[in-house]
């Protein structure tokens, strides 16, 4: 019984945590989209620097914006999936704790119940 009980909980942890993967790689990896984004723009406008020959506000502005549009994309989409993770993870946590703590009370209920009904028995 308690082989069944385990199988079933580590099986519905299984299935509340199929998804933190996900959350956990777009937390990670967008920030690093964003960098991209961002040198892809200083570089735009460095190139943009070199094409006019000077460094004025009109060469150099767009290639700036295009980068931190970049760096806020990246940022937008990192933050909510961070938050998103650690709110799900701490509730699948919690959960599998109350879970398996009313599997062992539960458990030894009957543990106590069979030998009781053990001892009615014998008597």
């Amino acid at each position: 019984l308690e082989k069944v009980a385990q199988y079933i909980i580590q099986n519905q942890i299984g299935q509340q945590e199929a998804y933190l993967p996900f959350l956990a790689t777009t937390g990670n990896l967008t920030p690093f989209i964003g960098l991209l984004g961002t040198v892809l723009g200083i570089i735009n406008a460095f190139h943009e620097i070199g094409l006019q020959g000077s460094a004025s506000i009109a060469a150099v502005a767009p290639g700036v914006s295009e980068a931190l549009v970049a760096t806020a994309a990246g940022l937008f989409a990192a933050i909510p999936a961070v938050m998103a993770y650690n709110y799900f993870l701490s509730r699948i946590r919690k959960m599998a704790f109350r879970v398996e703590a009313f599997t062992i009370e539960f458990l030894n209920t009957i543990e106590e119940a069979e030998k009781a009904f053990e001892v009615e028995v014998t008597r």
